[in-house]
């Protein structure tokens, strides 16, 4: 038996603004960040509103290559329906590349892999389908912003 392979679909592209990054310092894990999402916008052929905010990116760099995302915050659509996002996932370049992206200089996001999986959660019975769904995201990182785009498998 052979199953057809899952395809993508286009949910929403993001803009996220983000503060200074909250350097935790090294644990016994890794170098731990909180990056505050202090607000954004949302666009495409399913979602538009904005990003609410109070949200934040726990990152966890356990090497001078790849970095664990482990993003929360909230998305308001225009109709006014929220959504809780946790979105894991992570961040893997040449260590020059990362260095840069921590000095918050720009980079070129063909760099960079950076993937991500999301789980939504809804009050909203018409966004329900959202908690029913896998997602991925690809995403770039930017000064001042990232940038992620949510895909659902189909």
């Amino acid at each position: 038996m052979s199953l057809a392979a899952p395809t993508l679909e286009r949910i929403v592209d993001c803009v996220f603004q983000v503060a200074a990054p909250m350097d935790i310092g090294e644990t016994p894990l890794g170098r731990r960040r909180i990056i505050p999402i202090t607000s954004g916008s949302m666009n495409g052929p399913v979602l538009h509103g904005h990003v609410l905010p109070g949200g934040a990116d726990f990152q966890l760099l356990t090497s001078a290559t790849q970095s664990f995302i482990q993003a929360r915050y909230i998305l308001q659509r225009l109709k006014g329906e929220q959504i809780f996002i946790e979105n894991i996932g992570m961040r893997v370049a040449a260590p020059e590349v990362i260095e840069q992206i921590n000095q918050g200089r720009q980079v070129d996001p063909a760099l960079v892999y950076f993937r991500t999986t999301l789980r939504f959660e809804t009050a909203s019975p018409r966004l329900r389908w959202m908690m029913e769904s896998v997602f991925v995201g690809t995403g770039a990182r930017y000064p001042g912003r990232v940038e992620l785009s949510f895909f659902r498998v189909t």
